[in-house]
């Protein structure tokens, strides 16, 4: 089976329940990750203990790159890997967990999804001014929008579903919106370029992460704590 959950931030206990209660296997599940898997986040040996952890249970975790995390291949040790017909990263001593790159299509049992992670982080200032980790790439730069639409050219903008960590502008959930936020601030321009990909794409279902929220709009599911199985 392909499972699909929303953001983890480091913490996988609810995806081990999961495993234990489904009775998953290495060899036959995979769990999608939604961004914000949290495991590059310290970059440090908090970091490699939490793999360590995540890497032992019964299921593959297939993550999107999300913005409370560094991208792999800024980190030593990443490799690419073909996986599911698309470029992947994976890090030898964890094989198990595998983190997808922006732009790639994978071939999950017969559906065809395409990646795109990444978004803008509201507690930028807040983490900076406690030296809490934030990272500069946490949003996709020129280069990878670049890449993204020469794949989605080549696939004729159509896929069966597309996996981000944030949404469409038009399917941002306004209602759980943080009311100290000022939105003025909010750099909008992943939202709004994936309001453009949408606009043009041919696509069966969208999941995406990354509002600590459950919904279901049009064809869009956001998650975050819930789980189901990755479907058209």
């Amino acid at each position: 089976m392909i499972y699909i959950t929303g953001d983890t931030h480091g913490n996988f206990l609810r995806v081990k329940d999961f495993c234990s209660r489904m009775e998953t296997s290495r060899d036959n599940d995979t769990m999608i990750v939604l961004g914000d898997a949290g495991l590059n986040f310290y970059l440090n040996k908090t970091d490699r203990k939490n793999k360590q952890q995540v890497n032992s249970y019964p299921i593959k975790i297939f993550c999107i790159h999300g913005n409370h995390e560094e991208r792999p291949y800024n980190i030593d040790g990443y490799e690419e890997v073909e996986y599911r017909g698309g470029i992947a990263y994976i890090e030898p001593e964890y094989p198990n967990i595998i983190f997808g790159k922006d732009g790639e299509l994978y071939d999950f049992d017969g559906i065809k999804c395409f990646v795109i992670g990444g978004a803008y982080s509201v507690d930028k200032e807040y983490r900076l001014l406690r030296n809490i980790p934030w990272f500069e790439s946490e949003q996709a730069d020129s280069g990878i929008m670049e890449r993204v639409n020469k794949k989605l050219d080549e696939l004729n903008w159509t896929v069966d579903v597309m996996l981000t960590h944030t949404v469409p502008l038009e399917y941002e959930p306004v209602e759980v919106f943080l009311p100290f936020i000022d939105q003025r601030n909010v750099d909008k321009t992943m939202e709004k370029w994936l309001d453009e990909i949408k606009s043009k794409l041919n696509y069966k279902k969208w999941y995406a992460g990354h509002y600590h929220t459950s919904k279901k709009v049009d064809k869009l599911q956001i998650m975050f704590n819930d789980f189901d199985v990755l479907s058209t």
